[in-house]
């Protein structure tokens, strides 16, 4: 498999549904984690709450010697009044190496004409996909309970942070502690994954989140140079040398 495959960070498309009841629904998603690429911070459609940032992610993987092998890129997102959001796609890369990242890939959703553009830079091609998330629905913090997983699997650990503010923005802090007894999934040792993240009530995602798991390493994102005024409304809009392929049926 070629290193820019490896290093692509993607953007899956959403598997939910909803029904189209009075009562909202409620959507949980964490940061972090490897589900065969690497997944990234869970930006929600929300209404009246527009915003433009810049991303910085470092990925830190175990060597073999006691080291770590660590990727870094910094991206653009952001999300209008109506809950457009814009993402960027940049390339992971070595930290402190010589080379360059790049964007390959950038994202427009819209909640409300249901629209999912994936857009590659070097093909100029856009393929179409169905959006289902909606405006309608709540999105609350990622967080779990204490006490023990099924079948004496292990045990869960959720602490509450409190409050703090981060870019001039409130956020409340939660961590998460999972704890995978020796011998459920092979390991002869207890596997613990942690999860530290600070969740903006204002804004309905994560400003910053570091995820560490013995199996993907140490993820840490951190939002920079964010502002909550209205974006440009012409990053929302597919430049027209762009050719679009309609996989909404396929």
């Amino acid at each position: 498999m070629r290193l820019r495959l490896l290093l692509l960070l993607t953007f899956g498309v959403s598997t939910l549904t909803f029904a189209q009841t009075p009562a909202p629904k409620s959507i949980v998603r964490p940061d972090g984690g490897q589900s065969g690429r690497m997944e990234s911070v869970f930006f929600p459609p929300k209404a009246g709450a527009p915003f433009s940032l810049t991303l910085a992610t470092e990925w830190s993987r175990p060597l073999g010697n006691g080291g770590t092998f660590t990727l870094v890129n910094q991206r653009h997102i952001m999300r209008d009044q109506s809950g457009r959001i814009y993402q960027e796609r940049w390339i992971l890369v070595p930290k402190g190496g010589n080379i360059q990242s790049h964007m390959d890939i950038f994202q427009i959703t819209d909640p409300h004409q249901h629209t999912w553009y994936n857009c590659d830079t070097a093909s100029k091609v856009c393929d179409l996909y169905r959006y289902s998330l909606t405006t309608q629905a709540e999105y609350p913090p990622a967080i779990g309970t204490s006490g023990p997983l099924p079948n004496g699997n292990g045990s869960r650990q959720h602490d509450d942070l409190g409050v703090n503010s981060s870019n001039g923005i409130e956020t409340h802090g939660y961590r998460e502690t999972t704890t995978i007894n020796a011998g459920v999934m092979g390991n002869d040792k207890p596997m613990i994954t942690t999860r530290e993240f600070w969740y903006s009530p204002r804004l309905g995602f994560n400003l910053e989140s570091t995820v560490e798991t013995p199996q993907t390493g140490k993820q840490v994102f951190t939002t920079i140079e964010l502002s909550t005024s209205e974006p440009d409304p012409s990053f929302f809009v597919i430049p027209e040398d762009y050719k679009i392929i309609d996989r909404r049926h396929e």
